[in-house]
């Protein structure tokens, strides 16, 4: 793990020396805060909690995740530096774990720095701040699926560009997956299209920690989701490495 540690402490001290890193988190905090008050109905809803914070996270990190992930392998492939990277004293793996990790460690920062929220709901109320803390767990989770699929799109791609819109649209493809529309119209035609989507929607799985509940069944899913897409990350990688 010194080796993935390593690499994450690169990768995160690299995204706070350039603007991106600010601008991605003030966007994020703008419109996590209007849609919460706004749009969600905070104040209309007369309850002391953040579920509508919680209902549109998922759709704010669809596109402010792959926007972090783009670069991720996409410019060391551009720029020659991959062969370096992946030439030193490390496994692979070591590399492609740590540049999540380091993304990661962006969402949790980001998430973090969304505290007025909570010390708001508790102004204005008594909410249970063990479900808040659950909700927020929930959100890193899906902070995580995100930034592994956008990593291993990422590898595929020497253009920062084509890997953020193909990141959008797989993401996007979990998120709706378990959406009343979709799964309405799965239930239709194919129900066992409906009950696969169910399965595989990560908006779902976060309902349950926006609930307080943390259910094995959802971590399970996650650490395997991002499994999966990490292994998908260090394939893709090899099979680039020539170009």
């Amino acid at each position: 793990m010194g080796g993935a540690l390593t690499v994450a402490r690169r990768e995160l001290a690299s995204y706070f020396a350039t603007p991106v890193a600010y601008v991605f988190i003030v966007i994020f905090l703008v419109m996590s805060g209007a849609l919460t008050f706004t749009v969600g109905g905070f104040f209309a809803r007369g309850t002391a909690d953040l579920q509508p914070f919680f209902a549109f996270v998922p759709w704010l990190f669809l596109f402010l995740v792959p926007a972090i992930t783009m670069r991720l392998w996409a410019e060391e492939r551009r720029l020659g530096t991959i062969e370096l990277l992946l030439t030193l004293p490390i496994p692979q793996w070591a590399a492609v774990l740590g540049k999540f990790l380091a993304a990661w460690a962006f969402c949790a920062i980001a998430l973090a720095l969304t505290f007025p929220l909570v010390i708001t709901v508790n102004l204005l109320g008594n909410p249970d701040n063990g479900v808040i803390a659950t909700g927020y767990l929930g959100c890193l989770m899906v902070a995580g699926a995100y930034l592994a699929i956008g990593a291993a799109i990422s590898a595929l791609t020497k253009n920062q560009v084509i890997a953020f819109v193909l990141a959008v649209a797989v993401c996007f493809l979990f998120a709706a997956a378990g959406s009343p529309v979709v799964i309405e119209f799965l239930s239709r035609n194919t129900p066992v299209l409906a009950e696969i989507a169910r399965g595989l929607s990560v908006t779902d799985r976060l309902a349950g920690f926006s609930r307080g509940v943390i259910g094995l069944r959802d971590v399970i899913f996650f650490a395997s989701f991002i499994g999966v897409w990490l292994f998908a990350n260090a394939v893709a990688i090899d099979l680039r490495k020539a170009d």
